[in-house]
């Protein structure tokens, strides 16, 4: 389905209903055959695809910050681009890592916040960045495996903070079709998470548990 509708890339379009129903009926999660035994994945159907592009740079986020621990490293950022890992605190600043959240309104590099993380993930998902814009109508690229089409939210971008940077991954996807106030009552509900969401609306809800430091 992503590669169907290639948003991101240069040569991104909107391809038409049965390219969508086609990608759909390759996308059912039943269909992928996993063996413990073998350590294999086999994909059922011609013309299975796995993109791990909700998942990779969670995993080697955590692998790096893994092999740092292992060389004795206590104070480090890894920076994935949208996906933060810290270990430790800033010991050069003598405080925790101060990490900027995008404000999605605004050119990259302009935060609306900042977020005080020690020994923790910072993961973004947003729809302000990769899209592709046709007859004055903007599609983004997180799809919906229902329609197949962009999903329709009010959210602008989700931070995730946890303990594990692939936690941040998997909740950034699971939660992005949710509405604001359920998204938050869920969050509230797991342990070890926190979020922070920006809506289509411009404005701005928080768990519990963060302390954001507002810019504006």
């Amino acid at each position: 389905l992503v590669q169907t509708w290639r948003i991101g890339f240069a040569d991104a379009r909107i391809p038409n209903n049965d390219e969508v129903a086609h990608a759909l009926s390759l996308t059912n999660p039943q269909l992928i055959v996993l063996d413990p035994v073998s350590c294999t994945v086999f994909l059922a159907k011609e013309g299975m695809k796995l993109d791990l592009g909700c998942l990779a740079k969670g995993y080697i986020a955590d692998k790096i910050a893994d092999y740092l621990k292992s060389q004795h490293v206590t104070s480090a950022l890894i920076n994935l681009g949208g996906n933060i890992k810290t270990i430790g605190a800033n010991v050069l600043a003598d405080r925790p890592w101060q990490i900027g959240i995008q404000d999605p309104r605004q050119p990259r590099g302009t935060n609306l916040a900042v977020l005080p993380i020690c020994n923790q993930s910072v993961v973004t998902s947003g729809t302000y960045e990769r899209k592709l814009q046709v007859n004055e109508r903007t599609y983004h690229h997180i799809l919906d495996r229902k329609t197949g089409y962009p999903v329709d939210t009010q959210l602008a971008s989700i931070t995730i903070i946890s303990d594990n940077s692939l936690d941040g991954e998997i909740w950034t996807t699971r939660l992005y079709g949710e509405k604001p106030r359920q998204l938050l009552a869920r969050v509230e509900q797991e342990k070890d998470i926190e979020a922070l969401i920006v809506t289509t609306d411009n404005r701005v809800y928080y768990s519990s548990g963060i302390s954001p430091e507002f810019l504006a």
